[in-house]
């Protein structure tokens, strides 16, 4: 039974095709401004990268940003509840999930199975978010995939006094005509990032294990911040970055089961009334 997510980011747009709960497609694509468009392209990718049509996927979920332009999807569920299931099906051990997105941060609380038992966001703009990053590569000129290694290599990272992403790239420039490195910059920024969101943590309580995911999972130096922030290991999976979209496939698996299990008690209804 094939089954697929679809994960439209404000950054980028995460589609899952599954066989049961095996990965089986997955694609990544810059959102823009069409949703609609990212999602069903996104879908079609994942498709592609499955080998399957449209017509073998038994049901569809959406989630993010703009889950509700997932048009062709079957049911929409929220991000928060997507990133804790699908947490919790690449490192079965979480109990904490820290989401950094483009626009948003989001700290998860999470059971056993999967459920959400606490969360919360950051409540400024996008302060303290992927897009903080975003600012620092449009204001070094340095592409985002580079950030994470460079700031690694700083000595003596400076103190970024602003949380807001409008006034983070004036503050970058600040740093840089005083003569600073940009290593040492940079990793202020991540600095700043990894405090805010550790504080975000600590409202629904920081509880073994932890998993990173979006799309910032893959920066190491944020990754080694958080590990020193909290004390202890953070997991990171290559498919963190499709979590939510994992998670939005779980859910689709679950309905798709429910589906075939009433047309199954439907049929024995029938064949039961022809027996007698």
């Amino acid at each position: 039974m094939l089954v697929a997510g679809v994960d439209v980011g404000s950054t980028q747009t995460k589609a899952v095709v599954m066989d049961d709960t095996r990965i089986v497609g997955r694609a990544l694509l810059d959102t823009g401004a069409r949703l609609h468009e990212a999602a069903a392209a996104a879908f079609r990718e994942a498709l592609l990268a499955a080998g399957a049509r449209e017509a073998d996927v038994a049901c569809i979920v959406g989630t993010g940003y703009g889950r509700f332009r997932v048009q062709f999807g079957h049911a929409q569920v929220t991000e928060i509840s997507c990133h804790a299931r699908g947490a919790v099906y690449l490192f079965p051990r979480t109990r904490s999930v820290l989401d950094i997105g483009g626009q948003d941060t989001k700290a998860i609380r999470v059971s056993e199975t999967g459920q959400v038992l606490d969360f919360c966001m950051n409540d400024k703009c996008s302060a303290g978010t992927g897009r903080f990053l975003g600012a620092a590569s449009q204001a070094l000129e340095i592409p985002l995939s580079e950030l994470g290694p460079l700031a690694l290599r700083s000595k003596n990272p400076v103190t970024m006094t602003t949380t807001c992403t409008v006034f983070a790239e004036s503050e970058i420039l600040g740093w840089l005509a005083r003569g600073r490195r940009i290593e040492d910059v940079l990793m202020g920024v991540h600095v700043a990032i990894a405090s805010r969101s550790l504080s975000l943590l600590r409202r629904v309580g920081v509880e073994p294990e932890v998993t990173f995911t979006g799309g910032v999972a893959r920066n190491v130096a944020m990754v080694r911040l958080l590990e020193e922030l909290t004390g202890s290991p953070v997991n990171v999976s290559e498919e963190s970055h499709y979590c939510g979209a994992i998670g939005a496939a779980l859910y689709a698996l679950d309905r798709a089961l429910v589906g075939a299990q009433a047309a199954t008690v439907a049929a024995e209804a029938v064949d039961g009334g022809r027996g007698a």
